[in-house]
């Protein structure tokens, strides 16, 4: 069996797209899955839009997301070189081969390819004017996605430009059949392109690789209807890394856009994409962008992360919100984060979550103070807890605990009836981390003075 090889080829001209990066991760999955390889071939034809850093940009991308490659830029291999760039002679010696075949054609300076067939003229409503058209044999194109597409195309087409530069088909194929591509894996819109490849690989006397077309990205409906676009909220994988995604994540995320298993599991690690991706299980309708499916599968990714790991982009997260930095002592910082690690899903919304860990002078949620101080004997109960806890020797969740249990019992309350005083009064927010941990973890000097600050607080606001 001849060995699967596949092949990304970008063209690195800015931000790269979700769909972009769909297309890498499936080839990447395919190969991996198949014992194959997979080939990064850079398209960068277009001198003044192709950068040093654009492509740079590219390769970073990749490997965040966890994408390797077997071939191509900064790796090497047989079929070199990898960027279109620098095939130009390869390309001449494909051209004289149509010329030779009676193929190709000069036309108003540009290389046409000449397609076989019965040639007569017809009148193009488009043009204006009479067009010489080909009645050429249908093409069938037999999509692993799609199945059996028929397409017939009419008219010669050009494979070089009057400027000298190839066209996208001419080097495409090319550059499939000198590499040995033997899957080509791409997104729907190339479909329309696929009857052009067909028949020059039938010029060039090889056989054609096996073609499918995936789905296109559907936006969010929140955002309206269509194919998503780079200006689209959620389009772009540097925006994934900027507010700190698990690159599994928005990896396993992305792999759903348009695959899904038999049954329904949502979450997954790379190592078991790997091992359950088929390319039989691809849909044909379009796949639709969800931006809190994103987040919920970052969740779930963040969640089931061990602590040393979730330490890096926390904490990466609080730099950037001024939270932390290199003073912040590590044994507090780690305490802090291992219980807000099951709260939270994104890394984003864990500075507003957590900052009265760091700072002193954090947001009050006055609806949550309203509602906590309508009661009557609310601000006794804070009085209460604040000379409950002033005593304790030894400060941990447990004694915390046995005191706030004793006061309970003494006052005839349940101790749940303190629990939601004291956590206004040490975060400023009616909800979060487990109480009596986050009581230990912030300190008996830190908890009673904000008990005592409440009470200040209070006394002003109702004197």
């Amino acid at each position: 069996m001849t060995q699967i090889r596949v092949r990304f080829a970008p063209s690195p001209t800015g931000s790269i797209h979700i769909g972009t990066a769909r297309t890498a991760l499936f080839n990447w999955l395919f190969a991996r899955k198949t014992g194959g390889t997979f080939v990064l071939r850079i398209e960068d034809t277009d001198k003044q839009r192709n950068t040093q850093a654009a492509l740079e940009d590219l390769l970073s991308n990749l490997r965040w997301l966890g994408i390797d490659w077997d071939e191509g830029p900064e790796v090497g291999g047989d079929y070199g070189p990898y960027f279109q760039s620098q095939r130009g002679e390869i390309y001449q010696s494909y051209l004289q081969k149509l010329r030779e075949a009676g193929r190709a054609y000069e036309k108003d300076g540009a290389t046409y390819f000449k397609l076989q067939g019965e040639r007569y003229t017809e009148y193009d409503d488009y043009q204006k004017a009479e067009v010489e058209k080909v009645r050429t044999e249908p093409v069938v194109i037999d999509d692993i996605i799609r199945g059996q597409v028929t397409r017939r195309e009419e008219r010669d087409f050009v494979i070089v430009r009057s400027n000298g530069d190839p066209s996208f088909h001419f080097v495409n194929v090319v550059d499939d059949i000198a590499m040995g591509i033997t899957h080509v894996l791409r997104g729907e819109d190339h479909l329309s392109n696929t009857s052009k490849h067909v028949e020059l690989y039938k010029a060039f006397g090889i056989a054609t690789p096996r073609y499918a077309h995936m789905p296109m990205i559907l936006k969010d409906p929140a955002l309206g209807k269509g194919k998503m676009s780079k200006r689209d909220r959620g389009a772009l994988i540097e925006d994934y890394r900027s507010r700190d995604f698990l690159p599994e994540a928005v990896f396993n995320f992305i792999a759903l856009l348009g695959w899904s298993p038999k049954d329904d599991q949502e979450v997954f690690s790379i190592a078991e994409l790997v091992e359950r991706f088929d390319l039989k299980d691809l849909q044909k309708a379009g796949a639709r962008f969800d931006e809190k499916k994103m987040a919920h599968i970052n969740f779930e990714h963040m969640k089931r992360l061990p602590l040393d790991r979730y330490l890096e982009p926390a904490s990466s997260a609080l730099r950037k919100a001024g939270l932390v930095d290199d003073t912040t002592d590590s044994s507090y910082l780690r305490a802090a984060l291992g219980i807000c690690q099951q709260k939270i899903n994104r890394f984003e919304d864990l500075p507003a979550f957590s900052a009265y860990f760091f700072k002193d002078d954090y947001p009050i949620d006055e609806k949550a103070q309203a509602k906590l101080f309508k009661r009557a004997d609310a601000k006794q109960r804070i009085q209460e807890a604040t000379q409950a806890l002033q005593p304790i020797a030894d400060w941990n969740a447990s004694a915390i605990e046995a005191v706030l249990q004793d006061l309970a019992t003494q006052k005839e309350l349940k101790i749940f009836a303190y629990f939601p005083l004291l956590r206004f009064a040490v975060s400023g927010v009616g909800g979060g981390p487990d109480l009596l941990p986050m009581l230990e973890i912030l300190g008996k000097d830190r908890v009673v003075a904000r008990l005592k600050a409440l009470q200040d607080r209070l006394a002003t606001t109702h004197s």
